[in-house]
């Protein structure tokens, strides 16, 4: 049974936590020489004060990285009813982060992902492609792009700008080990599609002793 692409995109990627500089003012108190100063400033005063010379001008907010997507780095479990989902990612490095998917039932795989979340000057962005156990790909074309559309401290959303195949991915943070990903479908025929899968992290467990 060939399993709907739209089912199968679950290609994780969320971005944690953008950090924002609000800007800041100048404050200085200033003090007088003597009663005469204390009772009456010197027109001059209002002149040197920092709070009418120095502009509050604020910080733009800091432009999302690679880095804010460091928490997916491991590997994790989920299910989409009697199908087990793994994604396994890796930490980032020269700019990207990969990922590998496998949906499985019954002890038989139906389908693996390969995806990598690029960074770029134009922006974040997620390459995906589904294949099949022998690396025959799905996708003829090329692989399926989304492009990073907005990031907040829980969730970041990736859109797709060409097709709805999916048209939205939105991956949601739920505590450090707990995330999920919903994918939104927009096909040229019929209804819309929405898939919600959670994940969990997969502890590692120590390698066991070797006996001497």
């Amino acid at each position: 049974m060939k399993i709907p692409l739209s089912i199968l995109v679950l290609a994780a990627i969320a971005v944690l936590l953008p950090a924002a500089m609000p800007g800041t003012a100048l404050a200085q108190n200033p003090s007088g020489a003597g009663t005469q100063a204390a009772l009456e400033p010197p027109a001059s005063a209002a002149a040197k004060s920092p709070e009418s010379t120095a502009p509050d001008v604020p910080h733009a907010p800091q432009k999302p990285t690679l880095a804010d997507l460091s928490w997916l780095a491991g590997h994790w479990q989920g299910a989409w009813g009697p199908r087990s989902a793994q994604q396994v990612w890796t930490a980032a490095k020269g700019g990207v982060m990969m990922g590998t998917f496998q949906l499985e039932e019954n002890d038989k795989t139906l389908v693996l992902e390969i995806f990598t979340v690029v960074e770029g000057s134009d922006g974040i962005k997620i390459h995906l492609r589904h294949f099949t156990p022998s690396l025959v790909a799905w996708e003829k074309p090329g692989p399926i792009v989304l492009e990073l559309a907005s990031v907040d401290s829980k969730s970041i959303v990736f859109e797709n700008r060409v097709d709805g195949q999916p048209k939205r991915t939105t991956f949601t943070r739920v505590d450090p080990d707990t995330y999920t990903v919903r994918s939104e479908l927009a096909p040229e025929k019929g209804d819309a599609q929405v898939t919600e899968i959670t994940y969990h992290r997969l502890k590692e467990t120590p390698a066991a002793k070797s006996k001497h």
